[in-house]
């Protein structure tokens, strides 16, 4: 049996501190680094900090190249923005030593479409590394795209796809929520849609494209409208606070064109505990084609735990990949990992029967 699989973990919000206890759980893996930016993480054994066992592993504060990882790990886990841009130095610094890369930057599940010249130059340097980079997660990552793409397998033909996924963003930490303008006035809003700082579900221009291009479409153009989601009630989160009134979400969505007809139709309002306005939660895809074909399941599949364990249990399969920037189109569908990671890594890799 090879060693345990080595894990450089950067990021320890509340989505990245998920992803360490979970890969704390794990067989035949071993955390080698922890970096975070928090002041306040600096210097705590990762396991006290994730109130478990002390493993030994100390966390830092990344430099711009983070650490000397050859030789000690083989995947870096990033958790820490949504955007390629605000991403990419942390990823080539894993890539440029050797290392696969996940992150669960929105972006990074298609980047070609807002970063196309960062996107050539991770893919590049992830080839001649000879190693793999992937972005993940619930949605975009599953939900919205790759769950669209596997039913889509018993068609014959598509006409269009209509997609909702309604779910409870209080998981998330302050990145998601600002970016969502959850705890804002309505005012305040309008204004960060205006300038971008709220900018609503990140991925839907990544979800579209991707989803294209693994049918064949050419996507022209994409609509997409934003509204904010006002709370008649009170509503607080381990991170944000919601007043009557004031915004709880953003209901978004997106709509592709292709050859002037819309094929592709995503909806997303998400918001921080709907159900205390009776709202439930649910996922729902519609495919219009030979066969239709529905799908419903409710309530939503748990965004949190879902993008945590998507950064998990596609470790096998970054490992295992083709070395490049890659999508989640082009890697084996997910399953759990419930075994020991070396095991189902060799046979990924056909090393195994």
């Amino acid at each position: 049996m090879p060693t345990e699989i080595g894990i450089v973990l950067w990021g320890l919000g509340a989505m990245g501190s998920g992803i360490a206890s979970l890969l704390l759980q794990k067989q035949g893996i071993r955390i080698v680094a922890a970096y975070d930016r928090d002041p306040a993480k600096r210097g705590k054994d990762l396991g006290q900090l994730l109130r478990s066992e002390p493993n030994g592993v100390e966390v830092e504060f990344p430099v711009a190249d983070g650490g000397n990882w050859r030789q000690k790990a083989e995947v870096m886990i990033l958790a820490t923005s949504s955007f390629t841009r605000e991403v990419a130095q942390e990823i080539k610094a894993g890539v440029g030593q050797g290392l696969n890369v996940m992150t669960i930057a929105e972006e990074m599940s298609y980047p070609w479409v807002q970063e196309p010249e960062l996107a050539q130059e991770i893919d590049r340097l992830a080839k001649t590394q000879g190693v793999s980079v992937l972005g993940t997660g619930i949605n975009p990552g599953f939900v919205l795209d790759t769950l669209i793409l596997a039913l889509t397998g018993p068609c014959q033909d598509v006409r269009r796809i209509k997609a909702t996924r309604i779910n409870d963003l209080s998981p998330f930490g302050p990145t998601v929520m600002r970016t969502q303008g959850v705890g804002t006035s309505v005012e305040e809003f309008e204004r960060g849609l205006a300038n971008g700082e709220i900018v609503g579900h990140v991925g839907f221009q990544e979800s579209i494209h991707m989803i294209a291009r693994a049918l064949g479409w050419e996507i022209e153009r994409i609509e997409e409208t934003r509204r904010p989601i006002v709370s008649k009630v009170r509503r607080e989160t381990e991170h944000v606070k919601v007043e009557p009134g004031e915004v709880a979400g953003c209901h978004h969505t997106a709509v592709g064109y292709v050859a002037g007809a819309a094929r592709i139709e995503l909806i997303h309002p998400q918001q921080i505990l709907p159900r205390l306005e009776g709202i439930e939660t649910g996922d729902y895809i519609e495919i219009e084609g030979i066969p239709p074909i529905k799908l419903a399941i409710q309530p939503e599949i748990p965004g949190g735990l879902g993008t945590m364990a998507m950064a998990v249990n596609m470790i096998p399969q970054v490992i295992a990949a083709r070395p490049g920037l890659l999508t989640m189109a082009e890697v084996p569908v997910p399953a759990a990992v419930l075994g020991d990671l070396r095991e189902l890594t060799l046979w990924r890799k056909g090393g195994v029967r």
